[in-house]
């Protein structure tokens, strides 16, 4: 999977966070309980990232999230009427993510994990359909592993040097 890491000093970036799980790890002495949270962020102008934290109280897990988050920034391509440029299938261990193109006024018709991510990544107008796992760490990486293999026409047209009119049609 390709990622280009963008800094993100320059950008305003919102933060969601997708989900919070009671993790435990048994030791000699009992139980000791800490807490994963898995956060997205993003400008809502095509740039979004997912991280995840995990320490013993909710708050400095969601920090720790934000912050591989921020670290894990990637670009990917929106077109004119606020929607993906071509429809792809996402995958990341068993889930797979549907992503549809849609016409403007379609808003987002998505799941839980997925739409936080293209929400924060500046989509408006997109289908998905969650696919195999519903495990919301791996429709999460699904959709942004989907979102990241999408390309513009200008960037198939350069592969295979033709003109972005001949790949329209």
């Amino acid at each position: 999977m390709k990622r280009t890491i963008i800094e993100a000093s320059q950008l305003e970036l919102n933060d969601k966070v997708v989900a919070i799980k009671r993790v435990s790890k048994t030791v000699k002495g009992g139980r000791t309980m800490r807490f994963s949270a898995l956060v997205v962020v993003g400008d809502g102008n095509g740039h979004v990232g997912v991280g995840t934290g995990k320490a013993g109280e909710v708050p400095e897990a969601i920090r720790k999230g934000k912050e591989a988050a921020v670290k894990n920034l990637v670009e990917i391509p929106i077109d004119e009427n606020k929607s993906i440029p071509h429809d792809f299938i996402g995958k990341f261990g068993s889930a797979s993510v549907l992503l549809k193109r849609a016409p403007e006024g379609t808003g987002i018709i998505a799941g839980g994990p997925a739409r936080a991510v293209v929400e924060l990544a500046g989509i408006k107008n997109i289908r998905t359909k969650s696919l195999g796992s519903n495990n919301k760490t791996n429709v999460v990486l699904a959709t942004l592993a989907g979102l990241t293999e999408l390309k513009t026409p200008e960037e198939f047209a350069r592969l295979r040097g033709k003109s972005v009119d001949e790949i329209l049609g």
